[in-house]
């Protein structure tokens, strides 16, 4: 299977002509051209216009780029969805998905075309039925957490260990690596607080997250650092692979190495981290 690298995952408004051209040069894995919550109802037609034009426009190198409609049920969800098919990003991403059935219709439309289905986990409906939008099959390739439309639909407050919604998180996880989908973690809303940024970035990949979504520049290099193996990791697991690959280990479920027990599990682990590495690497290599 290819990795394809999401450590940064960039919301930039579909209103800002500005913010859509530097886009094109910072060093996000993947950017979210928004037409819904970072753009008032009045500039809408205006985003939806600009965010396709520059996607069709391309020049945004192998960073993966996704459009984020609004919903089918809005007076603009329609017109989004049929201008961003037109456009042919990597990704559509879905908004207040609560069930498998919320992405029928966009995953009929998009069959057959270039573009995954992408869908935002942001409701009390959606942790509770996460295995089943998970499993929805079709186009739909990976989930982003809306953490703070979770918070506001919980009736909860942001706390700076996000105890509260650990299991929001795990269970979205869990769902997600049932069905093989790639999953991004909620924003980080002070963009001022670097320690605090790095330290929910250092949570996010604890818990299995493959990136997490940012909302300022200035958060892009410390998310792809926290979510890039270390040299050292990369250097272990190729020893690790090294080491399985010898003759005399194939066939074996576990092998001394370095005075420690080493199993076929920790083997694909390795392996995992090495495909990583080199895929940042190609990534990075724009």
């Amino acid at each position: 299977m290819t990795i394809r690298p999401r450590r940064s995952v960039l919301y930039m408004p579909g209103s800002n002509p500005r913010a859509l051209e530097k886009a094109r040069s910072l060093p996000a894995d993947a950017l979210i051209l928004d037409l819904e919550d970072a753009v008032a109802p009045d500039a809408k037609d205006l985003a939806r216009s600009q965010v396709c034009e520059a996607v069709k426009a391309k020049g945004f190198g192998k960073r993966e780029v996704a459009i984020r409609i609004n919903g089918l049920s809005t007076a603009w969800g329609r017109a989004d969805l049929d201008a961003a098919v037109a456009a042919s990003p990597d990704a559509i991403l879905v908004p207040k998905v609560s069930a498998a059935g919320d992405l029928d219709a966009i995953d009929s439309r998009i069959e057959g075309r270039p573009i995954a289905l992408w869908a935002m986990m942001e409701t009390p409906l959606a942790i509770l039925k996460a295995a089943e939008i998970a499993g929805a099959g079709g186009k739909l390739a990976c989930l982003v957490m809306g953490t703070n439309d979770l918070i506001k639909e919980f009736h909860g407050v942001h706390t700076p260990d996000r105890r509260n919604l650990s299991a929001a998180l795990g269970i979205c996880v869990a769902a997600a690596r049932a069905y093989g989908l790639a999953i991004i973690d909620g924003v980080y809303n002070d963009i001022n607080n670097a320690d605090g940024f790095l330290e929910s970035c250092k949570q996010a990949r604890a818990f299995g997250f493959d990136g997490k979504t940012v909302i300022h520049p200035s958060q892009l290099e410390p998310c792809n650092g926290a979510f890039a193996p270390s040299p050292d990791d990369v250097a272990a697991a190729r020893k690790i692979i090294a080491a399985f690959d010898l003759p005399e280990n194939k066939g074996k479920g576990a092998i001394a190495l370095d005075g420690r027990m080493v199993e076929l599990l920790h083997a694909e682990i390795a392996r995992d981290t090495v495909a990583l590495a080199d895929a940042i690497a190609a990534l990075s290599a724009v």
